[in-house]
């Protein structure tokens, strides 16, 4: 499987599991979701799916009229029936419910974003003319409280990829498997933290989309752009090393051109490369909670810092708005404007 058909397969996983959601939604939903298929990935309509349900799984509960027939056989006129008073009862529900016996919670984050689902709901009927009202539109979004971005110090990088090497803090089990990925897990971690590319895009990745001559890896951004990012020789060294390993296995059949494998021999998942991270990091700092988009936050700070230049941080990220890049590292950009006043003199002394 090359790493165009991984993200088919991986769309196709989606598509399925959407139309399964789309069965308990009403049937007026699924005019939705064909409406923003051109416009939104399968990722972000799965996100829609999964948001609505709850929504209309309060409704149900909640409104005495909603609670005489099942969800699946809402009609698009409820939408008008709905005030801005019952969105801000559901956002207030979202805080804390039960559902199949399970507690869930949702942080200013979560109930944001389930707001912004309803919000791209009622607006995509409301542009139509398919109803009159759009509530969604008069309730107010949550004020998020920003979150401390984690990220690694420098000696805690060295340290991370020292441990990645040697594995001497392992477990006696986990260092029998360790003999067998310590070349892959090196070349990853040194790859995420030396190009701050998406685990996503990591495990993507296949062995023809590494070029040596230029230093530069070929990944598929959100959206499906395709570009070209560049690394050093730090992570050149350590990609060499792994292909000299992986050009001995014999990947099972579809993963014959994945560049990183698993111990199945096929091509490693997120979920595996999350599990690296975690079990890596653990053993440096039990303080931060490490996730390859920590190491993504590693690698911007560290370029920001060396460069000065947030457009380029952007760039190398994929950040399709430099906005978000700037909120992600206005800390930053606070110790740089401190240090302006000591390059301006106004008198010779």
């Amino acid at each position: 499987m090359n790493e165009k058909a991984y993200y088919e397969s991986v769309n196709t996983k989606n598509e399925l599991k959407l139309r399964e959601l789309q069965k308990e939604l009403p049937p007026f939903c699924r005019e939705f979701f064909i409406g923003m298929k051109a416009s939104v990935s399968s990722r972000t309509l799965l996100a829609y799916a999964y948001d609505l349900g709850i929504f209309f799984d309060f409704i149900h509960q909640n409104n005495p009229i909603c609670a005489k027939k099942p969800v699946n056989e809402f009609t698009i006129d409820l939408l008008d029936q709905i005030s801005p008073m019952d969105i801000e009862e559901y956002l207030d529900y979202l805080r804390v419910y039960e559902k199949d016996g399970v507690a869930h919670t949702n942080d200013e984050r979560g109930i944001s974003r389930k707001l912004a689902s309803l919000r791209s709901f009622y607006n995509y009927y409301f542009c139509k003319e398919m109803i009159t009202k759009n509530p969604a539109q008069l309730v107010r979004m949550p004020k998020k409280h920003e979150k401390t971005i984690t990220r690694l110090d420098v000696d805690e990088v060295a340290m991370l990829l020292d441990e990645v090497e040697s594995g001497e803090k392992l477990t006696e089990r986990q260092q029998k498997f360790h003999e067998q990925t310590k070349c892959r897990d090196l070349a990853i971690m040194t790859l995420l933290l030396g190009t701050g590319i998406r685990v996503s895009e990591c495990v993507g990745l296949d062995i023809t989309d590494v070029d040596f001559r230029n230093n530069g890896i070929k990944v598929h951004r959100k959206g499906g752009a395709e570009v070209v990012v560049y690394f050093g020789d730090e992570v050149r060294t350590a990609l060499l090393n792994y292909l000299e390993e992986r050009n001995t296995i014999e990947a099972v059949e579809g993963s014959n051109n994945a560049l990183f494998l698993s111990l199945q021999k096929k091509r490693i998942g997120v979920r595996a490369v999350e599990n690296l991270v975690k079990k890596y990091s653990k053993l440096i700092t039990t303080m931060k909670n490490i996730t390859p988009h920590k190491l993504r936050s590693t690698y911007g700070t560290s370029l920001y810092r060396e460069t000065g230049d947030i457009y380029l941080v952007a760039d190398v990220l994929g950040h399709k708005d430099v906005n978000t890049t700037k909120k992600h590292y206005a800390a930053l950009e606070d110790e740089r404007r401190r240090t302006a006043p000591k390059y301006i003199h106004l008198r010779d002394e």
